[in-house]
């Protein structure tokens, strides 16, 4: 499966979501998965289950849990790929970072002239 077909469904976005904040456990993603999406237990474990297998989310066993945590490994290459399109975005972010700031400016000079009246 390609990473963007893994990462196309919200739910397994939502998993990875979860695990970016550390290791958790099988019983803790489900029951988050379960509230937002309203989807039963075996079928969050199919979607870790796709996570596991296409390289996102590594599991251990720890007693009778299972905790899960994020492979970056998989991230990174979708980083890669998307890196080939920043600059169609970057100029515009940067474009707009130089109007906030000549808007700041403008404003303080306007508000020091106000100052000084």
């Amino acid at each position: 499966m390609h990473a963007f077909d893994v990462l196309g469904d919200p739910v397994r976005r939502r998993i990875l979501e979860l695990l970016a904040t550390g290791e958790q456990a099988s019983g803790e993603i489900t029951a988050v998965i379960r509230e937002e999406f309203g989807i039963s237990q075996p079928a969050v474990s199919q979607h870790l289950k796709v996570l596991r297998d296409n390289g996102f989310a590594s599991v251990r066993a720890e007693g009778t849990r299972r905790l899960y945590a994020v492979d970056a490994a998989p991230l990174r290459q979708v980083d890669d790929w998307l890196d080939r399109f920043r600059g169609f975005w970057e100029q515009r972010l940067d474009a707009l970072g130089t109007e906030l700031a000549r808007g700041k400016r403008e404003r303080r000079r306007n508000q020091e002239v106000r100052d000084d009246d």
